[in-house]
């Protein structure tokens, strides 16, 4: 009981922590990976005996193999989105975005938002998003009111989707929810979550939008872009459909689009010069992988994992 009662207490000051990121200005990461050693520490030390250290290990190992087929998914998923992204890809979507009515566009964006986060999770499109209103949108207020819907938009979007959002993916890799169940169930009330705040937003949207003249220097040509583009998508898209069809954990699927790419790429860019290769290499891609949100979910998972079992 002692170590129950010392693993909560680390496990609640590492949670606030982790909540009070900004104003201690620790990343979350630090205080989530000391809470994971020192929650499994206690557990292991509050034993004695062989007997008692195989029974913790053996918890051990096996909480870490699911855990791990979750931030291996992560991974893969991050890693073909920086590979569209390396290549200008999300480009394609800007290029055909040709408006200049606030209202319209806002509609557009926020749709589209909406269902990106479904495909590449709802973090990375808000990232990807409010990266591409900088090279359209001019005025900062604009901005920020375009930024503030597509973070409700991509919200919104990852909720109906089992690769959309860390959470949903999870409960979908241990098997406690089903993508066609997750689709039809979740699909119109995260659409109305969308809806009500982008008609209400729409409303105080009035007039022509000044664009931002950017020349931007393509590192990819027009074919190459949306070859990327189109490749990555359909493989996130395809990894149920793997997952469905072979029984493997979800990550093999993903792993599959990352080697696919990666073996495209390779031979896209074969008879280019170095200079111009290594930018648009997986290597490259996998540099700009947010490791650390990696870390952090690994150690934060972990005590839940074991609270889960005590709880049982």
């Amino acid at each position: 009981m002692t170590a129950e009662i010392g693993m909560i207490i680390v496990f609640l000051i590492g949670y606030l922590l982790i909540v009070l990121e900004h104003p201690f200005k620790i990343d979350k990461t630090a205080p989530a990976l000391l809470m994971g050693v020192f929650a499994w520490a206690i557990y292991i030390l509050s034993g004695h005996g062989q007997e008692h250290i195989h029974h913790v290990t053996d918890h051990f190992n096996h909480h870490l193999s699911e855990i791990s087929s979750i931030l291996f998914f992560l991974m893969g998923a991050m890693t073909i989105v920086e590979i569209i992204d390396i290549h200008d890809g999300f480009h394609v979507i800007v290029s055909k975005i040709g408006t200049n009515s606030k209202r319209k566009l806002l509609w557009i964006i926020c749709i589209l938002t909406f269902f990106l986060s479904a495909i590449l999770d709802n973090l990375t499109t808000a990232i990807v998003m409010g990266s591409l209103l900088t090279k359209i949108v001019k005025e900062r207020e604009d901005r920020l009111m375009f930024a503030g819907m597509v973070v409700i938009s991509a919200n919104a979007g990852g909720a109906w989707s089992p690769i959309g959002d860390v959470t949903t993916t999870m409960l979908w890799i241990k098997g406690q929810i089903t993508i066609a169940r997750t689709i039809t169930t979740l699909f119109l009330p995260s659409l109305v979550c969308m809806l009500v705040p982008l008609s209400i937003v729409s409303f105080k949207m009035k007039g022509e939008l000044e664009r931002v003249k950017v020349t931007t220097v393509y590192k990819t040509t027009i074919a190459e872009r949306t070859t990327i583009l189109i490749m990555g998508v359909c493989l996130l898209l395809f990894v149920p459909v793997f997952k469905i069809i072979t029984h493997l954990p979800p990550f093999t699927g993903m792993f599959l689009g990352v080697g696919i790419l990666w073996l495209v790429t390779d031979i896209m860019h074969v008879k280019k010069s170095p200079s111009e290769k290594n930018p648009l290499s997986v290597f490259t891609a996998l540099s700009r992988v947010d490791v650390a949100s990696v870390l952090f979910f690994l150690e934060y998972l972990q005590p839940l994992e074991r609270f889960n079992q005590l709880a049982r």
